[in-house]
Order: C-alpha cells, then sequence, then structure tokens
C-alpha cells in the first residue's frame, strides 16, 4: 500500500466514524425534542450496558448456560443496590470489587 491510498484509507475511516455521529447532532441541535423522545434517549445507556453484562451475570461456559449461582450476579445484586442508594460512581466500584473478592474467597 503506498503512501496516498493510506492516507485515503485514513481519511475515509475517519470521516466513517465522525460522520454518524456528527449528522444528527447537526441536525437535532437546533430543534426542539418532544419530551417523550428526550426522555427515550435517556434510557439508551442503560438499556445498552445492560446488553453487554446481562450474557456474564446469568450465563457462562460454550455453549451458554442459563445459571443464577453465579458469583458476578451474587456480587452484582448488593452492587446494585449500592449504586441506586448512594449514586457515587467510585462506591459502587468500590463495594461491587469488594463484593466479587470476597464472594470469589468464600465460595
Amino acid at each position: 500500500m503506498n503512501n496516498s491510498d493510506f492516507l485515503l484509507l485514513m481519511l475515509a475511516m475517519g470521516a466513517v466514524t465522525y460522520l454518524p455521529r456528527m449528522v444528527p447532532l447537526v441536525t437535532l441541535s437546533q430543534r426542539k425534542l418532544p419530551v417523550w423522545f428526550a426522555e427515550w434517549l435517556e434510557l439508551i445507556p442503560p438499556a445498552i450496558l445492560s446488553a453487554l453484562i446481562a450474557p456474564t451475570l446469568f450465563a457462562h461456559s460454550n455453549p451458554r448456560v442459563f445459571s443464577l449461582s453465579r458469583i458476578e450476579l451474587l456480587a452484582a445484586l448488593p452492587t446494585l443496590f449500592c449504586a441506586y442508594k448512594t449514586r457515587s460512581l467510585a462506591g459502587t466500584v468500590i463495594v461491587g470489587m469488594l463484593c466479587y473478592w470476597g464472594l470469589g474467597l468464600i465460595i
């Protein structure tokens, strides 16, 4: 690959990464969003995080086997309670790590 092809590839990758983020931001920044739509948008990050975490909490091995007795799930319950009550990221991380490590020693 010569230098001009490499430069073109880098510019194209930058455009493909940047444009899907820029277009909605530019088009929606000048508009007043309906309340229901703004509330719906606020639910997207927790939904994505839940979709990423749920397979680790509820299933193990390959192929995936559903299990409610996983250490990760048992540690996630007090961690979730701490996050809900304190709204503290640092406190939640510390509680989660302590619960996971403690359960790992016990079980």
